[in-house]
């Protein structure tokens, strides 16, 4: 039997304030992943879990590591965790309410005398958000669990033009531990790993609900590169049919796979469609006919045959658009993700704590890529809570209600303490 166990939500609430004070551009929120900003954040989660009497420790990738000890220190361990940095001016929650929901639950812990059976620990991850700073994906999840490749040390920051490598050793951390493929984290030591995360979309606020269980993390398959190549003229001096605008074309191909996107829908598959860039160069004008076009194309879903069914209607509308305008698609280099499907045990778990504590939730998949993903693809039986959140995210008005962090507080320490028991 578990004793009556609540989350510290009035530390949390005093650490997201901390936060917004000492990360606030300006603007919004910006946290620069193994910059200034994260290591601000760490620092402040590191003198928090002090304060608290719990274990820490630094991976050589600069993870944080704040534990509660078990009874059983050999036993497998759960995790609680998230990341602490931010796209530049973004919001305050966006990761952050996942390491502060761990914290919350530990705090909670401490202060009502429990003792688990085996280790929870939370787990501040760096840089999540290293798509808005370096073209790579989850290099704190990843370095930990020893899923990086060497090669990716070398990728550049975008704003500084220095390496992740450098930006690493500047903090004090071993891109060599990385290098050599070593891990901080064994899967056969985790019996389970939590991820608490803002929802990033609207569903939960639309439908009334504070937290959502998520069933998976999609995958996609992106150009991020992408151009139409037409023929420049003059607007005013050349007939309809003489014209190769490149600009119209790379319309024909948003409408096209736009309703392909419709179709889908209909058919009852979640996926998403997005031109994230549709724009002429910097050389169109007025009374210039577009010449050159250039797109951005990201397709997710949970089901990456639906991404591969959208690529399909992409070629073959490429062909017949370049016949009937007379332009040349180049499409470049392709990207991709694999999906990663939560855990099925752990998604239970998370019901079940819910349906206990008598907290409504909406079961869904995710929208966003995430740190949960690198943990599933590793063998780590993983789940993710999301929190009803208001004004979408990664913007300065990303919002989120304490009254819903609180029930998701409590999801996750109830199932923490019950995995834990």
């Amino acid at each position: 039997m578990l004793p009556n166990l609540t989350p510290d939500v009035a530390l949390a609430e005093r650490l997201f304030a901390t936060l917004r004070e000492r990360s606030f551009d300006g603007t919004g929120i910006t946290r620069e992943a193994f910059g200034p900003g994260e290591r601000m954040a760490h620092a402040l989660m590191a003198e928090t879990g002090a304060a608290l009497g719990l274990e820490q420790r630094v991976d050589p990738v600069g993870n944080l590591y704040l534990t509660l000890p078990g009874i059983d220190r050999a036993a497998k361990r759960v995790l609680l965790g998230s990341h602490l940095d931010s796209v530049r001016s973004g919001g305050n929650f966006d990761g952050a309410a996942g390491v502060l929901a761990g914290i919350a639950a530990l705090a909670g812990m401490r202060r009502a005398g429990y003792a688990p059976a085996r280790d929870i620990t939370v787990m501040a991850i760096r840089a999540e958000e290293a798509g808005a700073w370096f073209p790579t994906s989850y290099p704190g999840s990843r370095g930990a669990l020893g899923a990086m490749r060497p090669e990716e040390l070398e990728v550049r920051r975008l704003d500084s033009g220095r390496t992740l490598a450098e930006h690493m050793r500047e903090e004090g951390f071993d891109p060599d531990f990385v290098a050599r493929g070593e891990r901080a984290i064994a899967p056969e030591g985790v019996a389970a790993f939590l991820e608490v995360h803002i929802e990033q979309g609207p569903v939960l606020e639309a439908e009334g609900i504070p937290v959502g269980i998520v069933t998976g993390i999609p995958g996609s398959r992106r150009l991020r590169a992408a151009r139409v190549i037409g023929e420049w003229n003059h607007s005013g001096a050349t007939p309809r049919k003489y014209r190769k605008d490149a600009a119209i074309a790379l319309a024909d191909l948003a409408v096209a796979l736009d309703e392909a996107w419709c179709r889908q829908d209909a058919l009852g598959q979640a996926m998403v469609c997005t031109f994230c860039v549709l724009a002429t160069t910097p050389e169109a004008g007025f009374t210039k006919i577009p010449g050159e076009a250039v797109f951005q194309l990201d397709i997710r879903s949970v089901n990456l045959h639906v991404c591969d069914a959208m690529f399909e209607v992409l070629h073959e509308k490429v062909a017949e658009i370049e016949a009937r305008r007379g332009v040349r698609f180049e499409l470049g280099a392709e990207t991709g993700s694999r999906a990663s499907p939560m855990d099925a045990g752990v998604q239970a778990g998370l019901r079940q704590a819910a349906e206990a504590l008598g907290i409504p939730y909406h079961v869904m998949a995710s929208g966003g890529g995430h740190d949960a993903a690198a943990f599933a693809q590793a063998g780590i039986p993983t789940g993710m809570l999301f929190v009803r959140n208001q004004n979408g995210s990664h913007n300065p008005k990303e919002g989120m209600r304490m009254e819903d962090f609180a029930q998701a507080c409590a999801v996750a320490q109830r199932f923490a303490a019950e995995h834990a028991a």
